[in-house]
């Protein structure tokens, strides 16, 4: 499966998808993780089933929020569904969860000190990062914590008004839009660093820019899959 793998220190399997290996089909071709786009739900369930195979984790045992742009990050449960939320964190083996975004970001973090692993995933758009949900996320784990950056629509493609400009110039600096265009991926860092993480690697893929792997909110309006981020503790 064409899956985008961090390689972080400790018991942890962490992926971000792209859109091939599933079996979706028309807009949502391939690998579709969302059930309320419109796809065939039996598709999206298979496709969810591949994704926990390939990080070796039970598919019953998912546990994913229903995403709202919020700044909530709640603990996980095994198979539970639907909670509002953005985020999801566990300390549980065994338990895999998902964040997705089809432009958005798509962050993991997990804990690489302190007495027992945990980890967490994020769906952070442009509100829910300025409004603070890295450090949501980075408070629950506690200790030191890394972080990746998953794909996201990219400073090359991502336009905006100046009232989303504004205050995320003043919260990141004034680098982060030029040409009025924003850059999630240096905001998404700058909120790690700012929150504690001690290392965030980035992949700087934008979803905009790459149709043959990644769905684009922007690019292909609706209906349209998405893509997501899976952790596991092994």
């Amino acid at each position: 499966m064409n899956l985008l793998r961090w390689e972080v220190p400790g018991p942890y399997e962490v992926a971000f998808s792209t859109r091939k290996d599933g079996v979706s089909e028309g807009p949502f071709a391939s690998l579709n993780l969302a059930l309320r786009t419109g796809d065939d739900p039996d598709a999206v369930q298979e496709n969810r089933r591949r994704l926990c195979g390939e990080v070796g984790a039970d598919p019953e045992a998912l546990s994913l929020n229903r995403q709202k742009h919020t700044t909530l990050v709640h603990r996980a449960h095994r198979g539970k569904k639907g909670e509002p939320g953005d985020g999801l964190w566990t300390d549980e083996q065994g338990l895999p969860i998902l964040a997705m975004g089809a432009d958005c970001l798509t962050i993991a973090l997990v804990r690489v000190n302190g007495d027992r692993p945990m980890l967490a995933v994020l769906h952070a758009g442009w509100r829910g990062l300025l409004e603070g949900i890295v450090g949501e996320a980075v408070g629950k784990l506690g200790g030191r914590v890394a972080a990746a950056v998953g794909p996201a629509i990219g400073p090359c493609c991502y336009e905006v008004r100046e009232d989303v400009a504004e205050p995320f110039a003043a919260r990141f600096g004034s680098g982060v839009f030029a040409d009025g265009k924003l850059d999630l991926w240096s905001s998404a860092e700058q909120a790690l660093r700012d929150a504690g993480a001690s290392s965030v690697e980035r992949l700087d893929l934008c979803t905009s820019c790459n149709p043959d792997l990644f769905f684009s909110e922007r690019r292909m309006g609706r209906p349209r899959g998405t893509q997501g981020v899976i952790a596991v503790i092994r």
